[in-house]
């Protein structure tokens, strides 16, 4: 099972070289790994262990494609691009700044890969020196991986981890807000060192996403959908904390709101011959692929929990380094190689949260006092493997996606950008590890 896990996680990083989608080899992996886990004599057990893994990874997938579709819809109506219009520096280097920070909280709300396209498409239409809108766009993938980290519902990492109850919404954003900040304004403060603080050319107008038009003529249309969309996106943690029901159900009642609203919609400005503004339509271009690859990583990942093979990782972590720094540290540079969604999930499986008896029975009740919920443990997870990416170009999809728009070569981005994310990376633990000398995790 090892073996079928690492061939197949060496095809996903080959993805960009052999030009095979990566979720072709993340349900091929799945499928065997659970043959393998059949044949390995637990068919007593098998049809309640796949039903238990498979119940798990669609409570994502289906809060994945009601977020996705939101998202979507709000692009499809122009609201993004009124955002884009609200964006002005004086300078250069001014323009970095705001860049940074737009896409940092932007994230937040979004995911980070959808933030990038925007602002990576937005960068085009004010710079046309290529090797300047490189630095801009890596800049925007920091802030973007960052921006992810300290929201619950900005990145799939934390998606995942808020809603299995690993952390809760409130103390990931009072702890993981300013590690995250710091991590990103150290980079962009030496990154406007590169950049001249020259004027800012005029905008490209040739270069016009979906829902620019729109948002041109019917300017209060789109920015309603902004509103509705954002709303319906931070009303899900708001839900979960009044009904305690799972996330996944907030954002269907948000979609289905959504939907409603943009049926009417349709009907009163006759849009169906001006463009698809129909849910029913915009769920046809979400990104597929994307889920069938999470879908596929996380059910592969749930068999090697099963076989008990991720247990006994966990515990010659614990016997080789035992400290939370440094494995998740280890974990952080690793989710610049590999995607971080397998790491987190296997951490998940490895180290399950502790309770009030696992302490009292631990032969080191401190440490295993860190793996609680909103423990030291899982903020350091959610922060490093979600800043960790950023050290190379191809660790997360925000880098990918910035990497294919503006064809940002990987040496390029090694030489001048990791060493500036490592920086930030460290300056993130370290606040990380301040905090926690004053707040009680």
């Amino acid at each position: 099972m090892i073996a079928l896990f690492v061939l197949g996680y060496i095809g996903i990083a080959l993805e960009h070289i052999c030009h095979v989608n990566k979720a072709t080899f993340a349900l091929i992996m799945c499928s065997l790994l659970w043959a393998v886990y059949a044949m390995m004599g637990h068919d007593s057990v098998l049809s309640e262990d796949l039903i238990i893994a498979l119940g798990d990874t669609c409570e994502i997938v289906v809060f994945l494609i009601g977020a996705m579709t939101i998202v979507e819809l709000i692009d499809r109506y122009g609201g993004f691009n009124i955002i884009v219009r609200r964006i002005s520096a004086k300078n250069k280097r001014g323009l970095m700044w705001v860049l940074a920070f737009v896409a940092f909280f932007l994230s937040a709300i979004l995911d980070n890969m959808t933030t990038t396209i925007i602002m990576v498409m937005m960068l085009r239409r004010m710079l046309t020196n290529q090797k300047e809108r490189w630095m801009f766009a890596s800049v925007i993938v920091l802030a973007a991986n960052a921006g992810g980290a300290w929201s619950p519902i900005g990145d799939i990492t934390t998606i995942m981890l808020w809603m299995k109850n690993y952390v809760s919404s409130v103390n990931l954003i009072t702890n993981l807000l300013l590690p995250s900040l710091v991590s990103v304004a150290i980079p962009t403060w030496i990154a406007t060192r590169y950049i001249q603080p020259v004027p800012i050319e005029g905008l490209n107008e040739t270069d016009k996403r979906v829902g620019y038009v729109l948002s041109e003529h019917h300017i209060g249309l789109s920015v309603s959908i902004l509103v509705l969309g954002v709303l319906g996106l931070l009303f899900v943690p708001v839900f979960k904390t009044i009904t305690h029901l799972p996330p996944y159900m907030g954002i269907l009642l948000s979609l289905g709101v959504l939907w409603l609203i943009t049926e009417l919609i349709v009907y009163h400005y006759r849009l169906d011959d001006k463009m698809e503004g129909r849910i029913s339509q915009v769920v046809k271009s979400i990104d597929m692929s994307t889920i069938l690859f999470f879908l596929g990583i996380l059910m592969a990942v749930a068999a090697l929990s099963q076989a008990g093979i991720l247990t006994e990782l966990a515990a010659w972590l614990n016997t080789t380094f035992h400290s939370v720094y440094l494995i998740n540290g280890i974990i952080g540079v690793l989710s610049s190689i590999v995607d971080n969604v397998p790491l987190v999930a296997a951490c998940m499986n490895m180290y399950p949260v502790a309770t009030p008896d696992m302490i009292a029975a631990a032969a080191d009740p401190g440490y295993t006092a860190l793996f609680v919920e909103d423990g030291l443990f899982w903020h350091l997870l959610t922060f490093c493997a979600g800043v960790g990416g950023s050290l190379l170009i191809i660790g997360s999809a925000a880098g990918v996606v910035a990497m294919g728009i503006e064809k940002i070569p990987f040496t390029w981005y090694l030489k001048r950008l990791t060493w500036l994310a490592f920086v930030g990376y460290l300056a993130g633990i370290a606040t990380i590890a301040l905090e926690s000398l004053f707040i009680n995790f």
